[in-house]
């Protein structure tokens, strides 16, 4: 019904949380650490895609379904008093468990992109002599 407006929401905060530390990243004498030579923005973009990517396939299957309409209060569940419930439910329990999901496998991939780079850099040391 709205698990997506969940994803949604998460994405929203995200972007706003990147777009901040992009700022910060790029001042002079900044005090985010780089250590992995991937930028925490960089990272959070990789989060707000999949995020953003997940609403909008997950609100176009909502709409090809009819749950979602173009005419007030846009979705069906909220037509009827009765389905208003069930709908809050759905948005806590699958849409809470689709944002979090999605945020585990991008922890998983940043630390597997952590992890690689700090392999890459130890063989190009060790390559080198230093």
């Amino acid at each position: 019904m709205a698990c997506f407006l969940v994803v949604a929401g998460e994405a929203a905060v995200t972007t706003v949380v990147q777009k901040v530390i992009e700022k910060k990243e790029k001042q002079p004498g900044s005090e985010i650490k780089n250590i992995s030579g991937l930028s925490w923005s960089r990272k959070l973009g990789w989060l707000n895609k999949m995020l953003w990517g997940g609403t909008l396939l997950l609100a176009l299957e909502h709409v090809w379904h009819g749950e979602v309409v173009p005419w007030w209060p846009f979705m069906t569940a909220m037509e009827n008093p009765a389905d208003i419930a069930p709908m809050l439910h759905e948005m806590a329990t699958v849409g809470g468990a689709m944002a979090v999901t999605v945020t585990v496998v991008w922890v998983i991939m940043v630390l597997i992109a952590e992890a690689r780079l700090k392999a890459s850099a130890k063989v190009n040391t060790a390559g080198t002599g230093v």
